[in-house]
């Protein structure tokens, strides 16, 4: 375990958060290898990603998963992990409705599997003789990447996939790379299966963001790719926006907790050490309340036992860690307004009352039972959040990230008698005369019926 410490007084919350960012190392450039690997795969298609595949690991037979075999794969897997998946993907979609992210559908809804939104959502408004009407309506096709190589990562299949299926989306496609048998891991291809995708492909890297970005002989293009990956990926993902749209770029893991004296150092040890599996360049962060020898005492506490348990593990020995105080529990939430991490635990009493503070966070876990873990996994709170500071701008990933608004507009007579003045001053300004004409002729038409 790497611990800094860093004195505070309370002042300067921005600066004190451009510093905890310093700490963590900047992303290796990988763009031009990147760029390489988009253009042969828009050139080549299927023959691409298979000779990239070769070349970072065992090609597949087939890049997309026949549907027998996806079957298969359900039955496959242990019969817990499919039952943990299935709870994880039931309390997505009770999370969502609580939230009022997709239209109610009563007993139709089948949390098991949740099947296409049957209806948009609408807004109209009325303005004299101007009506608008807005219709939020999914995404044709959704592409979710699940890690994969060395590891599996079964969990975000369900956290992309259902908050899609939710939305309404047609198509969900699942890709994520193949193990050394050239064979997708088997746990990934089960999730996908419990949580509704429609396709299943054996790829990865940024191979794979291409080929659902561009469309291959086997792969079919989507209109959203989201989801985690390595440098590749985001890189991939970074260079392709606009062609497809995706839901942020992934950075590495990071929780911050603020604690007081009512807080257990050794629940707090164990929900810093659990985010540093993720990986030792991410940013984890113990801030305790108040000054002085109590407040010492508790982060002495807490890097005793963080220490003790990452000797144990090897998963988390060289995880970063900060610690450092705050004058104030305002002062602790100031900061993390100005850190907005990815995660944010709040040990403390009066932890409901505090967290009504914080603005700029990717999900915020209240009390002494709050452990990210739950969000990571089942609590029902989506583990694809904005890191590296962009919860400042960004949200959760949800079925909102699959949906985008359509505004109609209906402009009747009056309506255009008054607004047309309007727009030929405004059009005349901006040195666009035609656009006044367009707009004053339909007046002038008006009086000549």
């Amino acid at each position: 375990m790497k611990v800094s410490r860093f004195a505070w007084d309370g002042t300067d919350p921005r600066g004190l958060a451009q510093q905890l960012r310093a700490l963590q190392p900047p992303l290796a450039q990988v763009s031009e290898a990147v760029a390489e690997i988009i253009a042969a795969v828009e050139a080549e298609g299927d023959a691409a990603v298979l000779r990239y595949e070769s070349q970072f690991g065992a090609a597949p037979a087939s890049l997309r998963v026949p549907d027998s075999e996806q079957a298969a794969y359900e039955d496959a897997v242990e019969p817990s992990l499919a039952a943990a998946l299935r709870a994880a993907a039931r309390n997505l979609v009770t999370a969502s409705r609580i939230a009022g992210a997709t239209p109610e559908r009563g007993a139709e809804m089948n949390p098991e599997l949740p099947p296409e939104a049957e209806q948009d959502a609408c807004w109209s408004g009325r303005m004299n003789d101007v009506t608008m009407t807005g219709r939020d309506v999914p995404v044709r096709a959704a592409g979710a990447y699940a890690p994969g190589g060395l590891g599996a990562y079964p969990s975000t299949v369900v956290m992309c996939c259902v908050p899609a299926r939710l939305a309404g989306v047609d198509r969900v496609a699942v890709a994520s790379p193949p193990r050394a048998d050239g064979l997708i891991n088997p746990a990934v291809a089960a999730a996908a299966r419990i949580a509704g995708a429609h396709d299943l492909y054996v790829t990865g890297g940024a191979q794979a963001i291409a080929a659902l970005a561009l469309g291959t002989e086997s792969i079919e293009p989507v209109d959203v790719i989201v989801g985690p990956g390595n440098r590749y990926v985001t890189e991939a993902k970074r260079q392709l926006v606009g062609r497809v749209g995706i839901d942020g770029i992934a950075g590495p893991s990071e929780l911050m907790v603020i604690a007081d004296g009512s807080a257990q150092p050794r629940l707090v040890a164990l929900d810093l050490c659990a985010q540093g599996e993720h990986g030792d360049d991410g940013l984890l962060v113990a801030c305790a309340i108040g000054g002085g020898s109590e407040a010492e005492a508790l982060l002495g506490e807490i890097e005793a036992q963080t220490t003790a348990l990452a000797a144990k593990r090897d998963s988390v020995k060289d995880a970063p860690l900060v610690l450092l105080m705050a004058p104030s529990p305002q002062a602790a939430v100031e900061l993390a307004n100005a850190l907005a991490p990815e995660h944010l635990e709040l040990a403390c009493e009066d932890a409901d009352e505090l967290s009504q503070d914080v603005l700029y966070a990717g999900c915020v876990f209240v009390g002494r039972e709050g452990a990210t873990a739950f969000g990571d996994y089942a609590a029902g709170s989506n583990h694809v959040l904005p890191t590296g500071g962009a919860g400042r701008f960004q949200g959760p990933l949800g079925p909102g990230t699959f949906r985008r608004s359509i505004t109609r507009v209906r402009i009747g007579p009056q309506g255009a008698r008054e607004l047309a003045p309007v727009v030929a001053t405004l059009a005349e300004a901006e040195g666009f005369p035609v656009h006044g004409e367009s707009a004053t002729a339909r007046v002038e038409d008006e009086g000549r019926k």
